[in-house]
């Protein structure tokens, strides 16, 4: 499985934003977005602090990430 260090932009909700860490800002794509609570439920954090954190995911085979974890 390919694993892949993203950065949480920001909270929209109970969503979070998520994009690739090690891509230059002008080279990313367009933010995704992942279920805050699960995300901060895996790394073992309040999900008001996400927003900055980089973590490393698991990319599945459907291009979606999982088994959050921190950097």
């Amino acid at each position: 499985m390919t694993t892949v260090t993203v950065q949480v932009l920001l909270l929209f909700g109970d969503q979070a934003e998520i994009v690739a860490a090690d891509v230059p800002p002008e080279e990313r794509a367009q933010p995704e977005r992942y279920p805050a609570a699960e995300i901060a439920a895996a790394v073992g954090v309040p999900v008001s602090d996400l927003p900055g954190m980089r973590l490393v995911a698991d990319v599945g085979d459907d291009g979606r990430l999982s088994g959050w974890r921190l950097a």
